[in-house]
This record gives C-alpha cells, sequence and structure tokens, in this order.
C-alpha cells in the first residue's frame, strides 16, 4: 500500500554539469537550495543582494547582477533558479516606485500592493529577457517557495501563492510562442507541490510551523538533483562526497599523528579531485 503521493517530474530539457555557475535569487528557500548547491560544489552565487520574495525585486536582482558581470567581464552564468515566494510588494509613496527592502523606514512611507498574474508573469518575462540578452545559452528554473506567510493569513498566503503559479504558467506560454524567447530552455520544479503534497505532516516543518525542516530542504534537493544532475555529475558527487565527509569530521585529537596523516590523505585526493574538474572551488577558500 501506498501512504503517500509522491510528485511526479517530468524531464526537463537539459542537465546540470558538475561544479556548473548558477544564480539562485528569491526567498529565503532559495538561500537553503542554494547553500545546497554550494556544498556540492557548484559555483553557486546565492541571493548576493540579499532575500527578494516578488517578481519585481527578482528583477532588480538580475539586472544588477548583469550589470556588474558585465562590468568585471565574468563568465555568464549557465543556469539561473528563480524562487518565488510572495506577489506582494511595497511601493515608496515617495517615489512610486517597488522597493527590496523597507530598511526598517516607518511602515507610514509604504503602500502595500498585490501584484495581479500578469504584472508578475511581465516582471518575470522581463527577467528572461535580460538573461537572454547576455547568454543566448541561458537556462531558467523557476520555483515557488513552500513557505506559507501568516502574516497576509493563510487564505490569502494560498491566493498568493496561487498567482505566483499562475504567473509562472503564463510565462511559460509566453515563451514557447516568442520569435525570440522560444529558444530559452525554461523548466518549473515542483518544489511548491513536493512539499504540500507529498510531504503532508508538520514533522516535514521547522519549529514555527512555517518554513521547511533542514531534512525538508534537503529532500528537495534530492529530488531537484535527480530531476537536473547529468551523468557525469552524479559520477562527481559519489567522488566529492567522501571528502566532504571527511573534511567534516572532527576528531577528539587534533594533534594526534594519526589524524594529521588522514587529514594530508584526504587534502591530496581533494586536489586530485579538483585536477580533474579544474571548475570545481577551493573547499577551503571560507576557511
Amino acid at each position: 500500500m501506498e501512504f503517500r503521493t509522491v510528485v511526479e517530474i517530468e524531464k526537463p530539457p537539459f542537465e546540470l554539469s558538475p561544479c556548473e555557475r548558477i544564480l539562485f535569487v528569491g526567498s529565503c528557500f532559495a538561500d537553503g537550495i542554494g547553500r545546497q548547491a554550494q556544498e556540492e560544489m557548484f559555483r553557486a552565487m546565492v541571493n548576493p543582494y540579499g532575500v527578494m520574495y516578488n517578481p519585481a525585486s527578482i528583477l532588480h536582482t538580475v539586472a544588477r547582477v548583469v550589470d556588474e558581470e558585465k562590468r568585471l567581464k565574468e563568465e555568464p552564468f549557465s543556469t539561473v533558479v528563480l524562487t518565488l515566494g510572495t506577489n506582494h510588494v511595497y511601493i515608496l509613496k515617495e517615489t512610486g516606485d517597488i522597493v527590496d527592502n523597507c530598511q526598517k523606514r516607518p511602515q507610514c512611507l509604504f503602500e502595500e500592493r498585490e501584484l495581479s498574474v500578469d504584472e508578475c508573469a511581465g516582471y518575470l518575462s522581463q527577467v528572461v529577457e535580460l538573461l537572454h540578452s547576455t547568454n543566448p545559452d541561458i537556462r531558467v528554473i523557476l520555483t515557488v517557495s513552500p513557505i506559507r506567510y501568516r502574516k497576509y493569513g493563510y487564505h490569502n498566503s494560498q491566493l498568493s501563492k496561487s498567482t505566483l503559479l499562475l504567473a509562472v504558467a503564463k510565462l511559460l506560454r509566453s515563451i514557447e510562442s516568442s520569435p525570440t524567447l522560444k529558444s530559452v530552455k525554461c523548466y518549473y520544479f515542483p518544489a511548491y507541490e513536493i512539499v504540500l503534497d507529498e510531504l503532508r505532516d508538520y514533522r516535514f516543518y521547522a519549529p514555527d510551523m512555517l518554513h521547511p525542516s533542514e531534512q525538508t530542504v534537503e529532500y528537495i534537493w534530492q529530488r531537484f538533483g535527480e530531476t537536473f544532475f547529468s551523468a557525469e555529475t552524479k559520477g562527481f558527487l559519489t567522488k566529492w562526497h567522501p571528502l566532504k565527509n571527511a573534511l567534516a569530521h572532527r576528531p577528539f585529537n587534533p594533534d594526534s599523528i594519526e589524524y594529521k596523516a588522514f587529514r594530508a590523505s584526504t587534502l591530496n585526493k581533494v586536489k586530485d579531485l579538483r585536477r580533474s574538474y579544474p571548475a570545481m572551488p577551493n573547499p577551503f577558500d571560507n576557511e
């Protein structure tokens, strides 16, 4: 007997290579998935200007990243993951502009508004157009964050998520019919549905009962890997995981001869792996 419904995921039109350069932008759920990517040695940039919840703010971040990448003449990202959290935006009354962060200024300075399906799809379309202009081979993965927003009320939170889901569907249809964008590989990954339909239990949530637990984020990352990772990527990870675990080991006596030998052996294996995969980040950069 089956006691849960497993979300079926269609095969995407592309795969992720080992140590690929990926940009993650969006809600705090994007932070969790992005950190997983960094741990798996993808060259991942995660919310470089802070967490962004709505499509307009996501556009603002992508535009800033593209400008900075052009200025520095960096290699363009091959894949971008956008995680949508809400359709609610805050508008600075003085200018009429959507702000990405209220910066703890008085609430009376802002007007809260909900973006329509068409407005959300429009901002996302601008994101895709901008990314396509910098890299014609760009791949875009869209997700909707499963995190609920208590401050809206749970019904309104669901309406907000529904707006985002409809906007993503509208975007995908528009890309298919666009003469200039139909070559863009754009794909919806059902993180939202996995949490709501497959992991239907509060044990998969953090203590606040709103955010997914670490175990849930790990499971979604596992499903993400099953969906997108190439055979070469999976082969790389079978070599990297034992080394990652060895590097994370905390010995009882770090000054012992045995541990020093174990550490030296691990470091040599990491160097060998990086020689085989030159794009692999240095795991010691943050030490």
